[in-house]
């Protein structure tokens, strides 16, 4: 069985070639030219798959490459930044049907509306980690540090706000400072928000970023990875929160050995 994937921005996509590879499953990549690592030829090469280049906007396209490799289930992987579809994008047909018919232009409702125009297709989106269930967060400190009792009423307070901004489809990350919301998550994703935290009130910050209440975990699943811990670090940042069985840690040893050596305490709870 040949399966697509729909790949954007990070490291995502390459760790689901991997674990394709690994589980003898044959890959079809669409690799959106705006936002995906030009390595991801070579990757899904080497993993015996095939690569089409689609811009943000051809919706048609990528459903045309799906249909000539006969993919019947599609993963997507990786981030799709949202200014990158409302900044001067030229969408084909596909697409600006699927534009026009959404009555606003959040992440579930976007997505949610290709997945619909892939299932017109007969092209199923699956769960986006079924190649992937070993490199989520379980539930637990996963850290040699455990967080203290500061960081435990910041995450308490954080999970409250997060939970509520991640229902509105805001975003999923906030960062707390003395149960105080010192940034929330908007467009820019967490390591950005994390480094604005820092420029606003450097040190002393707890950083929650959890799933949606109901996740939809075909698209926009919760990660994490080394880059998050060093924005922490960079923004004196000592805690990371975590929702268990719905967050991606990718490079998760490397990751909780950075936090490690730096006192980072990192834990996951569990989903609501």
């Amino acid at each position: 069985m040949r399966y697509g994937l729909i790949a954007g921005n990070g490291k995502f996509p390459f760790l689901v070639i991997e674990g394709a590879r690994r589980a003898g499953a044959e890959l079809a990549v669409a690799a959106i030219k705006e936002e995906t690592d030009p390595r991801i030829e070579r990757a899904a090469q080497d993993a015996g798959g095939r690569v089409q280049w689609v811009g943000v906007g051809q919706l048609g396209r990528m459903i045309r490459f799906f249909k000539r490799e006969g993919v019947r289930s599609a993963i997507m992987a990786g981030q799709v930044k949202h200014v990158q579809i409302f900044s001067g994008a030229i969408p084909d047909v596909r697409m600006l049907k699927v534009l026009v018919s959404l009555p606003r232009r959040n992440t579930d409702a976007l997505i949610g509306a290709v997945a619909r125009e892939l299932a017109d297709e007969g092209i199923e989106l699956i769960d986006s980690t079924h190649f992937l269930q070993d490199d989520l967060a379980r539930q637990g400190t996963l850290t040699k540090r455990a967080p203290d009792q500061r960081e435990r009423a910041d995450i308490q307070y954080g999970l409250e706000v997060a939970r509520e901004i991640a229902r509105l489809d805001l975003g999923q990350t906030i960062v707390v400072r003395a149960k105080a919301c010192v940034a929330v998550e908007a467009m820019e994703g967490t390591d950005e928000t994390i480094r604005r935290a820092g420029r606003l009130a450097r040190g002393r910050l707890t950083v929650v970023k959890v799933a949606k209440p109901a996740q939809d975990m075909r698209f926009d699943v919760p990660c994490v990875g080394v880059p998050t811990v060093e924005a922490m670090i960079e923004a004196g940042a000592t805690c990371l929160c975590l929702t268990a069985d719905k967050t991606l840690m990718f490079d998760r040893a490397e990751m909780l050995a950075l936090a490690d050596k730096h006192r980072v305490s990192v834990a996951a709870v569990a989903p609501v």
